[in-house]
């Protein structure tokens, strides 16, 4: 699963990077695709990137943290084939016909399936007391797959309430819930792990009032009632500050691989009140222009959900291969310029539209620069034996 998505936090933005530059007239004439670049946009970062990371985090972690037997490659495998060969398709079809985009998202919920039902073998055949984390993970997981049946009823349709109901249904009942749940429970994990004072007790009512609000967004998003969006980004903003402030985030700063998942996770807190505000000056004057445009939803993606499955990819990566926590300076640089990618892309909606797509184009490349030397370094790993000549 993260040997896919290494492969596709690759082709997502090189694909959107020619999108870019020729409808910009920079490279060539535009080219003709086979649905809206927007809307392929979308379905790819949201259902064709971060789902591989997900599952492969998830399938290692759902046993261990309910001391279960580990999910079995007869499960594994077939979910990975499946969701890569749609994946595969879904690029097939952008330029060949959109019919062919179709079978890939039926394919991509067929794997979706599979895994889920991994995760669920995993929930029900276990006994552990405490199953929070895991219950609120699959709910929001299986909410990713009705996002994914709802941009097939859209490709089948043409109707556009499917894409809409697609793209926050993706974004608020799927990616946050699940950022925000797998943070709640491993940041304060590695923390503890890698800085000498313990934190206490961990409260859940920021984590319960983090889901609640990603619903009532995407809800209220749904019905296109922008103005009153802030009544659920507030209390996610101060939720989510909350616990950057309570998890130590200037005492992380000083073990590089932890402060990444403080830095991903502060984005949160930021990409929140960016909304928040956004919400009230248009509540004030609902004539105004889409102020600040996509900059608040791009500090979230790319600020907080990047960073976050970067830091938690290369974690895993280490681990499993047998390789010791640490980071080395080329690394460290690939994270901050992730952090600077995240930074242009908000800036680019910010600033008038003539310096605006200019910086599109920049934080395009600059992705790709960044992820292709995270590749170089981390991609073999994932078909060499482990380094400490275990098992895997």
């Amino acid at each position: 699963m993260l040997f896919g998505g290494a492969v596709q936090i690759l082709a997502v933005m090189l694909w959107w990077l020619v999108e870019l530059a020729t409808r910009s007239g920079m490279v060539g004439q535009p080219l003709s695709w086979a649905i809206a670049p927007a809307a392929a946009h979308s379905a790819l970062m949201i259902y064709g990137l971060f789902p591989f990371f997900m599952f492969g985090f998830l399938m290692t972690t759902f046993p261990r943290w309910m001391n279960g037997t580990e999910i079995p490659a007869r499960r594994f495998v077939p979910a990975f084939l499946l969701l890569m060969l749609g994946v595969i398709c879904f690029y097939i079809g952008l330029f060949a016909d959109a019919r062919i985009v179709l079978v890939a998202v039926i394919v991509m919920l067929a794997g979706w399936g599979v895994a889920l039902y991994a995760l669920l073998r995993v929930l029900l055949d276990t006994r552990h007391p405490d199953k929070r984390h895991p219950i609120a993970l699959f709910i929001a997981l299986s909410m990713g797959w009705c996002g994914l049946a709802a941009y097939a009823g859209w490709l089948s349709s043409g109707d556009a309430v499917y894409l809409n109901l697609s793209i926050q249904a993706g974004l608020w009942f799927f990616l946050l819930p699940v950022f925000a749940s797998v943070a709640h429970r491993m940041i304060p994990f590695f923390t503890n792990s890698a800085l000498p004072q313990r934190l206490g007790p961990q409260p859940y009512w920021p984590w319960w009032t983090m889901l609640a609000a990603s619903v009532a967004h995407g809800v209220l998003k749904f019905a296109d009632a922008v103005g009153w969006l802030w009544l659920a980004d507030l209390p996610l903003a101060a939720a989510a500050l909350y616990l950057s402030h309570l998890w130590g985030f200037r005492r992380s700063l000083a073990v590089p691989l932890l402060a990444v998942l403080h830095v991903g996770f502060a984005w949160l807190g930021i990409a929140m009140l960016l909304f928040a505000i956004q919400s009230l000056l248009l509540a004030f004057d609902p004539d105004a222009a889409f102020i600040w445009g996509l900059a608040p939803l791009h500090a979230l993606t790319i600020g907080c959900f990047v960073t976050l499955i970067i830091g938690m990819g290369t974690r895993v990566t280490l681990g499993h291969s047998g390789l010791p926590m640490k980071v080395d300076g080329p690394v460290k640089l690939m994270f901050a310029g992730i952090q600077i990618v995240a930074l242009l892309r908000v800036l680019a909606d910010m600033l008038p539209v003539q310096s605006g797509y200019g910086l599109y184009v920049a934080a395009a490349l600059l992705w790709l620069v960044c992820f292709i030397a995270w590749a170089w370094r981390y991609l073999p790993l994932y078909w060499r034996p482990r380094a400490d000549g275990q098992a895997g």
